[in-house]
């Protein structure tokens, strides 16, 4: 079944992005990126719903993110989906996004540890992909290990210029991209660094 849009905006309004974030900032509240430790950030909440909301999300979805960071996007997605598979390169990060997910009662995610420009192919294919962090240039482990009728969200560019993309995967396997903004992430680690 889709996910109603209003149920992804209510459920983000209950979520305390401060829960998310070691140091509890007074002003965590604000629209904007905040530092979360080892060159990362936690994206402006306003970006990580819209980013959900476009990935276009089923019930029955199995979710691929990259870039676990703080876990505040996972708890988004794993609360619309039926399973999510999240991978973080940095290992404190990652232990404690695990900790702060499993101790808010989530059963449906699966970690790994390692460059999530990869992908995690044992698991694949995936009904979507979200990546946190901007490539250089589009994954094609990513593209692969998308299914047919999949859809994925990534930002693609350089460090100063960025375009966040949807890219669509018809049942035929062919790729369709549309440039959704401009935005500004962390760079994604490992294969595909800008």
């Amino acid at each position: 079944m889709t996910v109603r849009k209003q149920d992804i905006i209510a459920y983000f309004r209950s979520l305390d992005r401060r829960s998310f974030m070691d140091r509890r900032q007074q002003d965590a509240g604000r629209d904007e990126a905040f530092p979360i430790g080892y060159g990362q950030t936690i994206s402006q909440p306003s970006l990580v719903l819209e980013m959900t909301i476009a990935l276009g999300l089923e019930d029955h979805h199995k979710i691929l993110e990259i870039g676990t960071g703080s876990g505040f996007q996972t708890a988004l997605l794993a609360a619309f989906s039926n399973e999510v598979y999240t991978i973080e390169k940095i290992p404190q990060l990652a232990e404690s996004a695990q900790k702060r997910l499993e101790a808010k009662g989530f059963s449906n995610i699966s970690f790994l540890l390692g460059d999530g420009s990869l992908g995690w192919p044992e698991h694949a294919p995936y009904d979507r992909i979200i990546v946190t962090a901007a490539a250089s240039d589009i994954p094609k482990e990513l593209i692969d290990q998308l299914s047919p009728g999949g859809r994925m969200i990534i930002p693609v560019g350089s460090t100063d210029s960025q375009d966040l993309l949807a890219i669509d995967k018809s049942i035929e396997g062919k790729l369709e991209k549309t440039a959704l903004e401009a935005v500004r992430f962390v760079p994604l680690k490992g294969k595909y660094e800008i």
